[in-house]
């Protein structure tokens, strides 16, 4: 359980971060930079705004749900665990 929480709140960071960095640089690209609308720079910004649109906006949240199942499941089997640590020592 420990493990799986300190992966996840990295890596929810990291989709945060990396989902609004796209959807920045698309933006940023639209107001005239590189070329602006319709250049090779604004094709390349769509198709990564494409990605981090799921990244920010599902995938960093979906990892709260992962810590929270992964918790429930720890602490269903809780007593087994422990049952069997007696049994075996």
């Amino acid at each position: 359980m420990i493990g799986c929480i300190v992966t996840a709140f990295p890596m929810a960071i990291f989709m945060a971060y990396a989902g609004t960095a796209w959807d920045n640089a698309k933006k940023f690209i639209e107001e005239g930079h590189l070329g602006g609308k319709g250049s090779l720079a604004h094709h390349a910004a769509v198709i990564g705004d494409t990605v981090g649109d799921p990244f920010k906006d599902t995938a960093g949240p979906s990892l709260n749900t992962l810590v929270t199942v992964i918790s429930q499941i720890a602490s269903l089997f809780a007593p087994l665990f422990i049952a069997y640590a007696l049994i075996a020592a």
